[in-house]
């Protein structure tokens, strides 16, 4: 059976949470959606209230405050935000990404430092931190790494212990608002519970497809791949009995869980804003279900993703907030109807990030102006 473009992007969004604001716990939402990338640290507050029927930044907060939802290194070998049940066997099986990562970005800046004592030193420092009430951060975490080799770059000392350990950072870094220096935990003391293991299992492979199918699928196993950061994962899909198979209209196979239903392609998506490194925006090798290959160029530029508004479910432009203005720019010119849409949902998003007496401006279409990048101030 051939899926087009528009059974893809109904399906993708009605499983996402977008089709309908689902009246779900954030805690459940969190889980459905796998993992929130979390660079930004208000973004995965914008995600979950785009997705959500009722939701609050205290909702998230606590569940942050609480240990339930917890920010740590995970697919990509980037910041995300998971369940505590899901980060104990997701980092686990994503470690052979961090070990690719560190050994890219700091192989030859750490090329003399031994890695197992860099674990063992790192983990001594924090072990029992959380627990006495002592707080670390990654740049103290460094300064005490140098101490053993002073000649390191102290800037991959730190990045490195958290590709080799298991660390989250704890708030109130992380909550809305809250960024700056990152106090470190080991994930075991913060949760009370130790990681699943052992690494890389078969089981663990299959579970992680099946997350993702449920909530991005029907899907490539390029995609799969892009999306977690994973490697040869060709050979665990085709092997999993409880997947069945479509191909889109360029022939690629695509899988999906047996049982999941499709959308129907005329199925209505309102507007929606989807913040900064949406994992949307990154979850296929192939983002032709979501925008055009132009589109990609300036939404996904270098490590990153800017925020973008959906029209008729599929990436309408760009957008930005600041000093009180929510900016948008089109990249094709917008009906009034539509403009009038993105508007009104522009100021709910502009009172649920607490900005008062709010304005929402436009610039010309992109495909008038040109350039690339972010939305022009």
């Amino acid at each position: 059976m051939i899926l087009d473009r528009r059974v893809l992007n109904r399906t993708t969004l009605g499983r996402q949470l977008l089709l309908d604001r689902a009246a779900l716990p954030p805690a459940e939402a969190v889980a459905r959606l796998v993992a929130l990338q979390g660079q930004e640290v208000d973004a995965p507050y914008v995600g979950l209230w785009s997705r959500l029927a009722s939701f609050t930044q205290d909702d998230l907060t606590v569940l942050l405050h609480g240990g339930q939802v917890v920010r740590g290194t995970l697919l990509r070998a980037t910041q995300h935000l998971s369940s505590a049940d899901d980060y104990v066997w997701l980092r686990p099986l994503v470690q052979p990404v961090l070990d690719r990562m560190r050994k890219g970005a700091f192989g030859r800046a750490l090329r003399d430092v031994d890695h197992v004592e860099l674990t063992e030193l790192a983990r001594a420092h924090l072990e029992g931190a959380h627990r006495d009430g002592r707080v670390l951060t990654r740049p103290q975490l460094r300064d005490l790494l140098r101490e053993r080799w002073p000649q390191a770059d102290p800037a991959a000392l730190g990045y490195a212990a958290q590709t080799l350990l298991p660390i989250v950072h704890t708030p109130p870094n992380g909550v809305w608002g809250r960024g700056g220096a990152t106090p470190f935990a080991l994930a075991e003391d913060w949760l009370g519970r130790p990681m699943d293991g052992p690494l890389g299992t078969q089981a663990a492979a299959e579970r992680l497809v099946r997350r993702y199918l449920a909530a991005f699928g029907p899907a490539s196993v390029m995609d799969v791949q892009a999306w977690s950061g994973l490697t040869r994962l060709r050979g665990v899909m085709e092997g999993m009995p409880d997947l069945r198979t479509y191909r889109d209209e360029t022939g690629r196979v695509l899988y999906d869980l047996a049982g999941l239903p499709l959308a129907d392609p005329g199925t209505p998506a309102p507007v929606r804003f989807l913040p900064w490194f949406d994992n949307l925006m990154v979850a296929y090798a192939d983002r032709g279900r979501l925008m055009t290959a132009e589109q990609r160029k300036a939404v996904c530029v270098g490590a990153a993703i800017y925020p973008t508004f959906l029209v008729d479910g599929f990436v309408g432009g760009m957008w930005n907030l600041g000093g009180g203005v929510l900016t948008a720019e089109p990249f094709h010119p917008l009906p009034a109807r539509v403009r009038e849409e993105l508007e009104a949902e522009g100021a709910r998003l502009m009172a649920f990030a607490g900005v008062e007496e709010g304005r929402f401006t436009w610039l010309p279409p992109r495909a008038d102006s040109g350039g690339e990048g972010s939305p022009r101030a």
